[in-house]
């Protein structure tokens, strides 16, 4: 089982989105037992995905263990995805792992979902705070959503420093262009600074998916999105076969 965490300091990037799709491309592309666990209290990708909870206030529980996972794991509308859905109780999440003050918590709730799942893919709450500690620590590897402009670059240049301080082994950053209008310079010029990383154009089928609440692969299946979606996830399987 191997974890991908769908993480970005900044907001308003296209992260659940990506989180969504990239679970699609695992389930359906991929055939694996797959499981999107929602980690931010805003609940994107569990409404993308019609698995916003009736009852709240439970996803905080099942990380502190008072709630078995299997309790709030449902599955949904697509062969192979789960879903383990947020709600507003994750914005204390931080205050939990501060308190239990346990850096390997959330790997071993990973381990113990192993025999369940082939792929979990984490959609992950936005900012540098101890739950992302947690996630990038403890992750196989991390997609990093950026938009093309210097300053969602910076924000992934202070995350490699963070890490890299720590002195410890930590997940492969996989920074993904997103959101991408190659009509606008600012937008042409970060495609040359670099040039390898994947890149998601905007889309109106990206637009549609919290309309709709559907992957793009469901329902728009040609588009250059669902392509360029299905295009990285082949790389990390190929990145995760190689580790």
């Amino acid at each position: 089982m191997s974890v991908i965490a769908v993480y970005s300091m900044k907001g308003g990037v296209g992260k659940s989105c990506s989180a969504v799709n990239l679970a699609w491309n695992s389930a359906v592309g991929s055939s694996r037992r797959t499981l999107l666990w929602d980690l931010d209290p805003q609940a994107a990708a569990s409404f993308i995905l019609k698995g916003d909870q009736m009852q709240k206030d439970r996803a905080r529980a099942m990380v502190a263990g008072t709630v078995k996972p299997g309790k709030l794991i449902k599955g949904t509308e697509i062969e192979n995805l789960d879903l383990l859905a947020a709600d507003v109780s994750l914005r204390g999440l931080d205050r939990l792992f501060f308190q239990i003050n346990k850096k390997r918590h959330l790997g071993k709730l990973f381990e113990a979902l192993n025999k369940d799942y082939d792929r979990i893919i984490l959609d992950c709450p936005p900012g540098l705070t101890e739950t992302s500690e947690q996630i990038l620590r403890n992750a196989d590897i991390v997609v990093v959503p950026v938009i093309p402009s210097p300053l969602s670059e910076r924000a992934l240049t202070d995350v490699q420093m963070f890490l890299d301080s720590g002195g410890k082994k930590h997940a492969p950053l996989l920074p993904v262009y997103t959101m991408v209008d190659r009509r606008r310079s600012i937008h042409k010029l970060g495609l040359v600074r670099n040039p390898k990383w994947p890149v998601i154009p905007m889309s109106s089928a990206i637009e549609h998916m919290t309309q709709l609440q559907q992957p793009v692969g469901s329902f728009a299946p040609r588009s250059t999105a669902a392509q360029a979606y299905a295009r990285i996830w082949r790389g990390i399987e190929k990145q995760l076969a190689k580790s």
